[in-house]
């Protein structure tokens, strides 16, 4: 088989490439950097060296390499990072979670597994990108209350998707290319489940490897979601007081405890010049109780969410509104804000009580708890007095807020600053998501249009602000998908990829039809993490049916091959959409995904080469 000729730009180009994934790996820079490294370097190169066709027109242009920020692959995911943020902020999964994490508690093994099995067979009927987009907020959650870290499975999420999607016809966009493409050149239309006995021999070997030994190579400890572990953590001491339009006026103690309050643990109640310490029997609280509780940060807000009047008049300051005739329960107020800060070394704080000082830090925050490290004795938050390095449990506004970086009695802990969902929104985000989910998975919009639709409804809605939606969309992401597709493009209008086949035919040229098949399935493999799936799924059909016939096979065990290979898209964040879905929830590296990515390809392929001669009778 005749080598393509090779050109001056086709080898700059794959020095380019080289030594940008060099640079991944070598994660010596921000991904980011090497990103943009990359695409200034082809612009240079394709402006310097222009690449034309025979009658001289011009191939490659500046539109071109620049095209990936405008890609819808890339608007689909920035998009949907955003959906899933208004999920998380929300709290909008809390519910359907904490059925599974009381589950996991008992069966944690048990129900991680279920839910990579549920993914991997949802994703074989179903586009895999929503279904991750689903199951990204669930695993985080029930991962950090097993006690685990976020990165240990959400990368083995992204890839048992991607399996599920390589066992049916419609599973991946990359299989109906490869079959339209197949159909279009002369070969027989491909049934639904044509390829799915070799898909899940694949699928099956694959999920063994991401359930066993994936999580063995993945860091364990690194995760963009550690720090909301340390939040909620920490045990601090919080007085209620029951003033008028408090939800807890009336309640009555019930073997002991107040049901109302189950998840917060009760300390003493003091009403006048009584005190009364659990368990309390017989005690209905009264308007003019205070009531000291230690609860954590995650407690609390969930029952601040759930019951906005629990905290009402708290020092003067609802959190909700009131009608003017009756004190009826409506919204929270929108923008309220938890945040810790620790008391500064020589604080004008330093040594006051908190009733002395009124419960409010300059600026008008209002301080609703208190956490040392030292042990405290049971008594009144307003007999408390401050010390330097106690941390505080804050509540205010945005505006007040921001005043606390000005603060010099208090030092704010940036990572802490966290809204108090509002449960109405809860409503709204689910309804977005299962909205975005509904058109895209049924067809009714294209996935990039009801992405775009779903997060421009996150902000109309108030589900997230233009400030947090911003925050969601990683500039990683941005930069790297931009890189990927001007590599992916380059590679394609030099000639690299048909070069990389043609020269590696001809040098198995004579060899058997296992060994062709077997180096076919690892170049595509290979070039899929640098091109895109479905690029390389076009471009490879119709040199995998020319290979079949000069060898004298059936074409579509070639077909076959670079379905399965062309869905191998495991070692780079940018091989394929849920990759870079989980990027940056998972805080991964690009080395993360070589270490995890190369071996799974490597074990798919070594399988596939002894597998399909058997299967096939080849």
């Amino acid at each position: 088989m005749e080598v393509l000729e090779p050109s001056l730009q086709m080898w700059f180009t794959f020095a380019i490439i080289a030594v940008g994934i060099f640079f991944y790996i070598l994660d010596k820079f921000p991904m980011e950097i090497t990103s943009l490294g990359i695409i200034s370097s082809l612009l240079v190169l394709f402006h310097a060296m222009p690449l034309t066709g025979a009658d001289g027109e011009l191939l490659l242009n500046t539109k071109m390499l620049l095209s990936g920020f405008a890609d819808p692959a890339l608007i689909t995911i920035l998009a949907l990072l955003v959906v899933g943020h208004g999920m998380v902020e929300t709290g909008a999964l809390d519910s359907p979670v904490k059925v599974l994490v009381r589950l996991g508690n008992d069966y944690p093994i048990t129900i991680l597994v279920l839910s990579l099995i549920t993914v991997m067979v949802i994703s074989a009927f179903l586009n895999n990108t929503p279904v991750v987009v689903i199951f990204i907020p669930i695993m985080i959650t029930l991962v950090e209350n097993l006690g685990k870290s976020p990165s240990l499975y959400l990368m083995p999420l992204s890839f048992v998707a991607i399996l599920g999607g390589m066992t049916t016809l419609i599973g991946s966009s990359t299989n109906l290319l490869v079959a339209g493409s197949y159909e279009s050149i002369g070969g027989d239309a491909l049934g639904f489940f044509d390829f799915a006995v070799p898909g899940l021999f694949l699928a099956t070997i694959g999920f063994l490897y991401v359930l066993f030994i994936a999580p063995r190579i993945l860091p364990s400890d690194r995760s963009s979601s550690n720090t909301e572990m340390q939040i909620t953590g920490k045990q601090f001491i919080v007085q209620i007081d029951l003033t008028d339009g408090n939800s807890l006026i009336g309640k009555k103690a019930v073997a002991g405890m107040f049901p109302t309050l189950a998840g917060l643990t009760v300390q003493m109640i003091n009403r006048g010049t009584e005190c009364f310490l659990p368990p309390f029997d017989d005690i209905t609280l009264e308007k003019g109780d205070q009531i000291v509780i230690a609860t954590t940060r995650k407690s609390l807000t969930e029952k601040i969410t759930k019951d906005p009047m629990l905290l009402a008049d708290v020092k003067n300051q609802p959190l909700v509104d009131l009608d003017d005739d009756a004190d009826q329960k409506t919204t929270l107020s929108r923008g309220q804000t938890l945040v810790e800060v620790i008391v500064a070394p020589k604080s004008r704080l330093d040594g006051r009580t908190l009733a002395q000082a009124g419960f409010v830090l300059q600026g008008g925050c209002k301080i609703l708890g208190v956490q040392r490290r030292s042990r405290m004795n049971r008594t009144s938050l307003n007999d408390i007095r401050i010390e330097a390095n106690d941390t505080l449990l804050v509540l205010g506004n945005q505006n007040q807020i921001q005043s606390l970086r000005l603060n010099n009695d208090v030092m704010l802990l940036e990572w802490s600053v966290k809204e108090i969902p509002i449960m109405a929104d809860m409503w709204k985000a689910l309804g977005i998501f299962l909205g975005v989910v509904v058109l895209a998975s049924g067809g009714l919009m294209p996935i990039a249009i009801a992405a775009t639709l779903g997060a421009f409804a996150m902000i109309i809605t108030g589900c997230l602000n233009v400030r947090k939606a911003a925050h969601a969309i990683d500039r990683n992401i941005f930069m790297l998908i931009g890189a990927a597709l001007a590599m992916g493009t380059s590679l394609q209008m030099t000639g690299g990829a048909s070069y990389l086949a043609m020269a590696m035919l001809d040098l198995l040229d004579g060899a058997s039809t296992m060994v062709v098949l077997s180096a076919f399935f690892l170049l595509i493999a290979f070039l899929t993490n640098i091109l895109s799936n479905n690029a390389t799924a076009v471009l490879f059909t119709p040199i995998a049916v020319n290979v079949a016939q000069e060898l004298g096979v059936d074409p579509f065990i070639f077909i076959t091959v670079v379905i399965f290979a062309a869905n191998c898209s495991f070692a780079t964040p940018m091989g394929y959409q849920t990759n870079l879905l989980v990027l940056a929830p998972g805080n991964y590296k690009f080395s993360d995904f070589l270490k995890v990515g190369v071996p799974l390809i490597l074990l798919l392929w070594i399988c596939y080469t002894f597998f399909a001669p058997w299967y096939f009778g080849i």
